[in-house]
Parts: C-alpha cells; sequence; structure tokens
C-alpha cells in the first residue's frame, strides 16, 4: 500500500509539471555604460576638445585611439552574455562619446560588426564635445524615433552655459513598445542643485511618454552623478528604493539597496564607491508581490557588469575601474566607471 500510495504521488508530481514547463519565456539584457571619453584624434570645430589630439596633454594618437576601441568594444559585447550567452545586449547607453564618427569606429570592432550592432545619435551642445548615445542590435530592437531634449538652465546667469541633453528613443522590443531616456547629468563640480533640476526635466518626458501611451515601458538610464540615495533620483525623479513604495507617477530603482545595503557601486573616489549609473524603470515594468503576470515586458533582475580586467589588480589604484589614462600615465584601461545590466523577461505566446 505505502509503495503504491508513493507510484501515485510520483505520477502526479511527473504529470503536473509539463503544465508550467510548457511556459517558454524570452530574455532581453539592456545596459548603460559610461565610455570615459572615447574621443577620436581630429578637432571637432567649436568644441573643446584639445586635450584629445595628437599635441594635447593626453597625446591622444591612432595607437590610443584604437586600443580604446578595442578594449571598449570589448566590454560591450560581453554585458548581458552572463545569462545570454553570444546574445547579449539588445541595447546599451552610452555616455562620453565625442562624435558619430567615433561610434561608427566602435561599432566596426569585430565583436560588435558581428552582431550588427548600430547607434542612435543627436550631435548635442557640450562645449566639451561629449554626447550620450544608444548603442543596438537591430535584430532585437527596432528604434522609430529619437529625440534630444536640450537640458533647459532653470537659473537665468547659467542661460549662456549649454551641456548634454537627454536623447529619448522610441521603438519595439520583444514586440512591446519602449522608450529609453539616455542621460549624463551635470558633474559634481556642480552642485545638487543641477542634477535635481535634471531629474525633473526628465521626469516631465518620461511622463509626457506614458501620457501619450500608458502602455509604453519608460527606462531611464545613465551617469546621473548621484547616487540612488541623493534626492535628485529618489525625490525628485521619484526612483524609489522597494517595489512596494513605487507609485503611479514613480519609478523603480533597482540599484538603490546594492548600495545603501550592499555597499557596492560603479565608480570608486577616495577609496568608497559611488553608484552614479543607473536604469530605472517605470511601474508598468514590474510586477507587484505575488503578481505573476509576464504577459509583457517585466523587470526580472539586475546586476553591476563585472569581469576582473576591469578592475586594478595591484598597486595605489588596486580593487578600482582600470581607466584609460590616470596621472597622466595611459594604461590602456577602460573607464572609471563599470557598467550595469537589467534583465526584462516576458512570456511567448
Amino acid at each position: 500500500m505505502k509503495k503504491s500510495l508513493l507510484l501515485l504521488l510520483a505520477l502526479l508530481a511527473l504529470f503536473s509539471r509539463p503544465v508550467s514547463a510548457q511556459k517558454k519565456f524570452s530574455v532581453y539584457a539592456v545596459g548603460f555604460y559610461n565610455q570615459e571619453n572615447l574621443f577620436d584624434t581630429c578637432h571637432d570645430k567649436g568644441k573643446n576638445d584639445y586635450e584629445f589630439l595628437p599635441t594635447g596633454s593626453y597625446k591622444w594618437d591612432g595607437l590610443k585611439y584604437t586600443h580604446k576601441l578595442r578594449n571598449m568594444a570589448r566590454v560591450l559585447s560581453e554585458m548581458g552574455t552572463d545569462v545570454l550567452p553570444n546574445v547579449g545586449c539588445a541595447f546599451i547607453g552610452l555616455s562620453e562619446v565625442e562624435n558619430a564618427r567615433a561610434l561608427n569606429d566602435l561599432i566596426s570592432q569585430e565583436p560588435l560588426k558581428a552582431r550588427g550592432m548600430q547607434f542612435c545619435h543627436i550631435e548635442g551642445p557640450d562645449r566639451r564635445g561629449v554626447d550620450c548615445a544608444l548603442l543596438y542590435n537591430p535584430a532585437l530592437f527596432t528604434p522609430e524615433d529619437v529625440k534630444l531634449y536640450p537640458y533647459v538652465q532653470e537659473l537665468e546667469k547659467d542661460s549662456a552655459y549649454f551641456t548634454r541633453g537627454f536623447l529619448t528613443v522610441k521603438g519595439k522590443l520583444g514586440g512591446d513598445d519602449v522608450a529609453v531616456i539616455v542621460c549624463h547629468w551635470p558633474s559634481r563640480f556642480s552642485t545638487g542643485f543641477y542634477r535635481e533640476s535634471a531629474a525633473r526635466q526628465v521626469k516631465v518626458i518620461k511622463d509626457n511618454l506614458l501620457r501619450e501611451d500608458p502602455d509604453r515601458k519608460i527606462l531611464v538610464m545613465g551617469d546621473m552623478n548621484d547616487d540612488p540615495t541623493n534626492k535628485s533620483m529618489h525625490e525628485y525623479l521619484g526612483a524609489k528604493a522597494e517595489i512596494s513604495e513605487v507609485g503611479p507617477d514613480d519609478m523603480y530603482n533597482p540599484w538603490y539597496n546594492i548600495l545603501a545595503k550592499e555597499g557596492k557601486g560603479t565608480l570608486m573616489y577616495g577609496g568608497s564607491w559611488n553608484l552614479f549609473d543607473q536604469i530605472v524603470l517605470s511601474p508598468n515594468l514590474l510586477n507587484r508581490k505575488g503578481e505573476k503576470d509576464f504577459s509583457s515586458l517585466k523587470f526580472w533582475k539586475n546586476h553591476i557588469f563585472l569581469r576582473d580586467y576591469l578592475l586594478h589588480a595591484e598597486g595605489k589604484y588596486k580593487g578600482s575601474p582600470k581607466r584609460t589614462t590616470a596621472g597622466g600615465v595611459w594604461l590602456d584601461g577602460y573607464s572609471d566607471h563599470l557598467p550595469v545590466v537589467v534583465y526584462l523577461v516576458k512570456e511567448q505566446k
């Protein structure tokens, strides 16, 4: 009797599995990576790019530029492969890219060329000449509309100063309407007011996109030059630490607790980690507690992309990101920032 009962239970377990096993899911990786001065070796008229010329302070010649392209392409091609080997990211937001020429040279590098990677870019007004861009795999993401919303100075005294705008790309990912806002907010040489101003402006763009189409999934990504815990992110953009805190006008910041509770970050200053590089999500990308609705794209998980080669292994910079140049010495490195990746899931029909 006991053996019969055990056999019955085993059969019930066996035949109950296919119901859930029949469900199949598609996974998409999206990322962001600050390129740390991806300049070509030519002067752009009207731009203060003189440091990155062969005669400039960085002695930026063809050899260094070629190595920089190779190094950045390696990282970009490996982002997302922890979960999606040989596929990588559907799209990756970039900051600190000089121009379309540098982007064309970047996607011509073999690991990116092999995937047919393309880019969205609009030349911006930044005086150094650095822009934001969106690198994408056309087999996974289809851009439909690209706009650059200018950063508007809220103080009259700053009206003549121009800085990076907000690159906004609408498109299709996994059959869903999505919009990506790629940012590079004002640096820490400015007070928090300027990043809080950026947050207010991005929130207006995000709200308008959702008003236009409430089902559109919104991702705000970039180098915010602020941590998830700063007012610009947490209060003015409304990027909350917990899904349960996210209201209809808010966003979810999956990086908040990675910094606040785990002490991990994407760049190091004075021996401590900051987490300026973030991807935050609109409420319609979330499953609330107890929900398991994957009929459209939903957030699954996120991580800081890390490989040993991205960090200094020894010396005074040990454990920090291995950048291209430090202390006036060319290190043949990557960036002073680490990349970040978010994974989205959708049930296949």
